[in-house]
């Protein structure tokens, strides 16, 4: 089974990006994130032309996320269960004997921010959420842009991002939290290329000067973690015309995954 996350940064501008990744990787499940669309603006059709459903919590003009699977997600649910929010940044879905949760995380702007302080706060209520679903949901994957860069070696230039949003103690504390409930960095788990990021700025040429940070990340329950065979980031789709600044980041489980498991 291979799951994968992606923050397409506008699904229906990089639409075909989408579909050409899909036809060349058959993923099972595909988490998105930053749709920047509504929910029923959303490119079903296309979608479904390929064999995917999706579950999809879109949003006009920010945020959103969806979950593209080949089969059908059961127990869909999108938000953070007693955290009130306008923002579209969570949905989740059941595949086989895996519970997928695709999350969009907070940016936070910059400490100094309002927005700061929500991302913070809305990490605590994740956290919360994910202890819960551990309980229901041994088998879990949390998949998306989690806005944070969880160690200095996730960083091209960790002194110059010392301190900074994205990079902070406490957002990176935050991180180490939703860990501490019982989930691995799966790309963690496997030996990687130093400098291996998931993000790059559109500005300074950053891409080709692999000027980047990896702050999308596939978290797995340690109960599956040893279903993990591999986890990737897969750059081929940044250095396309019009690409998003993230590149998809998946990750293979070996196993039986069928609804009867």
């Amino acid at each position: 089974m291979k799951i994968a996350t992606w923050n397409v940064n506008s699904v229906n501008v990089r639409l075909e990006q989408v579909l050409a990744w899909l036809r060349a990787h058959a993923p099972d499940v595909l988490c998105l994130q930053e749709l920047k669309c509504e929910t029923e603006r959303f490119p079903l059709a296309a979608v479904q032309d390929l064999g995917y459903s999706a579950l999809v919590a879109g949003q006009k003009t920010y945020n959103g996320v969806a979950l593209l699977s080949r089969s059908p997600g059961l127990e869909p649910l999108a938000g953070i269960p007693g955290f009130e929010d306008v923002q579209q940044r969570v949905i989740a879905g059941t595949y086989g004997d895996i519970r997928v949760i695709s999350v969009y995380c907070p940016n936070g702007e910059s400490l100094a921010s309002d927005k700061y302080a929500y991302k913070l706060r809305w990490f605590a209520a994740l956290r919360q959420y994910l202890a819960s679903e551990l309980r229901r949901h041994p088998r879990l994957v949390v998949a998306g842009d989690f806005n944070v860069a969880p160690e200095d070696r996730d960083v091209y230039d960790p002194v110059a991002w010392k301190g900074e949003v994205l990079c902070s103690e406490p957002e990176r504390a935050a991180f180490g939290a939703l860990l501490s409930e019982g989930l691995k960095d799966g790309f963690r788990l496997f030996e990687q290329a130093e400098r291996s990021y998931s993000w790059w700025h559109y500005r300074m040429n950053a891409f080709k000067r692999n000027m980047g940070l990896r702050i999308d990340h596939i978290l797995v329950s340690e109960a599956l973690g040893p279903r993990c065979s591999a986890c990737a980031i897969d750059k081929a789709p940044r250095a396309a015309e019009r690409p998003s600044d993230h590149a998809p980041v998946y990750a293979e489980f070996s196993g039986s995954s069928s609804p009867s498991s």
